[in-house]
């Protein structure tokens, strides 16, 4: 299997969205900009993503640029378990809330963007938002996370047991070590289908 789609340089980050009383954030690897005049952003969601969802209802949400400083726990909070079922903001300290009144997070991240959706444009699994940008500031000078980065640096390197079956996501190298998947399993970090895993067995 070729790794050419790991090879696009691009970063990684937190996308957080606001629904009434409700925050919420998702991992993602799919936020860039478009134009500078006007300034303007497109961010791709997949649709079984609650912060789809809620970015729909709203038109606003924060793009939290990851650096190279940003821990595995960042990612295993927001992009391994959902929104419909935990409250991902009710015991997370490091976040503020930005003029737009969405959370952003503060740690690990070097920069934030605010945005307001100008238009959608349905993909099939995913919808693309294209926005314009409301707001922006730097945090810190650490360099931003690539998707290179992230694999050699943040994310944990599998340990070895004796025999295992592991399901790894072909987009992103995502890796779930279980027997079978079920028939609607996505991704936790990029929300790729069942369809995009090859089972190993090690």
């Amino acid at each position: 299997m070729s790794n050419a789609m790991r090879k696009l340089s691009y970063g990684l980050f937190v996308v957080t969205a606001k629904n009434g009383d409700k925050q919420n954030g998702c991992i993602t690897n799919t936020a860039i900009q478009v134009t500078t005049s006007p300034n303007a952003i497109t961010l791709a969601v997949n649709k079984q993503n609650y912060t789809c969802g809620m970015i729909l209802e709203s038109g606003v949400f924060n793009v939290s640029t990851l650096s190279e400083k940003a821990s595995f726990d960042i990612f295993t909070h927001f992009g391994f378990q959902s929104g419909r079922d935990v409250d991902k903001f009710k015991d997370f300290k490091d976040f503020k809330v930005a003029s737009n009144g969405v959370n952003y997070i503060t740690k690990g991240v070097n920069s934030v963007i605010s945005a307001k959706v100008k238009q959608t444009v349905d993909l099939g699994t995913h919808i693309l938002f294209i926005a314009d940008v409301t707001d922006e500031f730097d945090l810190t000078e650490d360099p931003s996370a690539t998707y290179a980065y992230y694999f050699a640096n943040i994310k944990p390197k599998p340990q070895s047991k004796p025999t295992k079956t592991v399901w790894r996501c072909n987009i992103c190298g995502y890796e779930e070590e279980v027997e079978e998947l079920p028939d609607d399993f996505t991704c936790p970090l990029c929300n790729h289908p069942k369809s995009d895993f090859t089972k190993i067995t090690v």
